[in-house]
């Protein structure tokens, strides 16, 4: 493992941040990274009986960065977003039948539409008493004080929202449980708010023993480039490996992994993945045939695809050994860009999001898009499909 003791130290003043010895830190271009990408894509995007729109977006409203989470019923999922672009917390919608239809906006406390800047995301966290909670966690205005509010009553009240005492970027995609799930831990990132401009961001975790009402202080684990991180963290079938897969926000380099073998302890050197992962804001699905479902706003400059919502597929093992994986899907169409925009310029406003996987093997992928044309600003919407579906469209090509 490849580690700059002296970059970390110039990269991060910040002294509120916890180190535990040396923090790896991104060495550059990794050799052997494929920059192109060979693998077959898929295109389900133009299939509108797959879509449901969520809130549609008007010439005056941005519906923006969106998360979902399926309850434990399996039908039952809530969609969180904010209004403009990483703007003000508070709508939050229901649907009852597997996201094939929603309420208008649930009434949520008065003190939600006061956070601002906030990239909303949803969990359903349980404490080790057993007591499940639904938690809504946002309010990332820079220098970035993270808040939270939860329900008892799957959805139907919320508490208001409370600082956690912790700062970040953008709210934590990933909460995982250890010990029998008597320890959560999640993961975000952060800048030094006294030299944003000029320092990298690290990325850190913090531990709640509560079932998340409560967070240690954050602990700094990798130091990357750019702005943001936005780390997402998943573990193997069988519970040695963590992968975390990270953003690139430079544009210089590819998105990048890091794994861990001691259940989060420590984490390898970051290094870049395949140009068939390159994207902003993974987020991933574990399927019954031990296979990836991973969606994200494609980035790579070498794809078809760039600035559109996209999915790959492949395995853990294709992650870890850097392969490209099996395929990729096209899930749905930015209408910003135009016909003429090549792969590195043009609109990317798409891709905060997330999936989920349904008993019948149903993926639901929602985020918010620019999804028609006109004046129209974005909206929140998913697409539904099968990976037998999918598999079979790649055969036939």
């Amino acid at each position: 493992m490849l580690l700059r003791p002296l970059f970390c130290l110039l990269a991060i003043s910040c002294s509120t941040l916890l180190y535990a010895g040396d923090v790896p830190t991104f060495a550059g271009p990794t050799p052997g990274t494929l920059r192109g990408i060979s693998i077959p894509t898929v295109d389900i995007s133009a299939d509108a009986a797959r879509h449901v729109i969520i809130a549609r977006g008007t010439e005056k409203e941005y519906q923006g960065h969106s998360d979902t989470v399926l309850m434990a019923d399996g039908k039952t999922m809530f969609t969180a977003w904010c209004m403009n672009h990483a703007g003000h917390l508070g709508p939050l919608a229901c649907s009852d039948d597997a996201g094939l239809t929603w309420t208008s906006s649930l009434s949520t406390p008065p003190d939600w539409k006061l956070v601002k800047m906030t990239t909303p995301v949803l969990h359903r966290l349980t404490d080790p008493q057993g007591v499940e909670r639904l938690f809504i966690f946002g309010g990332c205005d820079f220098p970035g004080n993270l808040r939270s509010a939860f329900s008892t009553d799957h959805g139907k009240t919320w508490s208001p929202m409370k600082e956690l005492g912790l700062v970040g970027e953008v709210a934590p995609k990933s909460i995982l449980s250890f010990d029998g799930g008597k320890r959560l831990i999640m993961w975000s990132d952060r800048r030094d708010p006294k030299n944003a401009k000029d320092l990298h961001p690290v990325v850190w975790q913090s531990e709640s023993l509560d079932g998340g009402l409560t967070w240690s202080k954050e602990r700094v684990l990798l130091v990357v480039p750019g702005q943001w991180a936005q780390p997402s963290v998943t573990r193997s079938d069988d519970g040695k490996q963590l992968v975390m897969l990270m953003r690139e926000n430079t544009r210089q380099h590819h998105s990048l992994y890091s794994v861990s073998t001691d259940d989060a302890r420590t984490w390898s050197e970051p290094k870049e993945l395949p140009a068939a992962l390159t994207g902003d804001r993974h987020v991933i699905k574990h399927t019954p045939d031990g296979r990836l479902v991973i969606a994200f706003r494609d980035m790579a400059k070498t794809s078809r695809t760039y600035g559109h919502y996209v999915a790959w597929i492949g395995t853990l093992d294709d992650i870890v050994n850097r392969r490209e994986g099996q395929y990729r899907i096209k899930l749905l169409h930015n209408i910003k860009r135009s016909s003429t925009d090549q792969p590195g310029t043009g609109n990317t406003d798409c891709g905060y999001s997330d999936l989920e996987l349904l008993g019948d093997g149903t993926l639901i992928a929602t985020t918010y898009i620019h999804y028609a044309a006109g004046p129209e600003k974005s909206s929140v919407v998913s697409t539904r499909f099968k990976l037998s579906e999918t598999d079979a469209l790649v055969k036939q090509r």
